[in-house]
């Protein structure tokens, strides 16, 4: 049947697209904030630090040492069944609180490792030269 959503769907709808715009852009200035799509959802990046993610048209940031004090009493949720908790921002018009807590998120985090190359690709890129 055409636009019935079951129940399963209805608790776990994957995030608009517009959410996760309205997101990076009451982020900016926190650094250089991208996003990208993973697994029906989207994962949010801080200067290439993976710091939050978009689940259910909700923002979730880690949790860290430093966002505990900055948030004794933040609300936390699971993104996905299984998942570690996360904070749950509720507040999305604060930009100052929301560029503060991604600043002290990620000061707190490690930096991205490198990407590894895969074996075969220096060698096709020798072999057409």
């Amino acid at each position: 049947m055409q636009g019935v959503v079951s129940a399963v769907e209805a608790i776990m709808m994957a995030s608009s697209s517009e959410f996760v715009e309205y997101v990076a852009g009451q982020l900016a200035g926190a650094g250089n904030i991208t996003y990208r799509k993973m697994f029906g959802e989207y994962g949010i990046y801080c200067d290439g630090k993976f710091f939050a993610c978009a689940c259910d048209n909700q923002f979730l940031v880690k949790i860290t040492e430093a966002g505990k004090k900055f948030m004794p009493d933040g609300r936390t949720a699971s993104p996905y069944p299984g998942a570690k908790p996360c904070f749950l921002i509720d507040d999305l018009d604060d930009r100052e609180f929301l560029r503060e807590l991604t600043a002290i998120t990620c000061a707190a985090l490690p930096a991205p490792r490198p990407k590894k190359r895969r074996a075969g690709t220096a060698a096709r890129r020798q072999g057409e030269e």
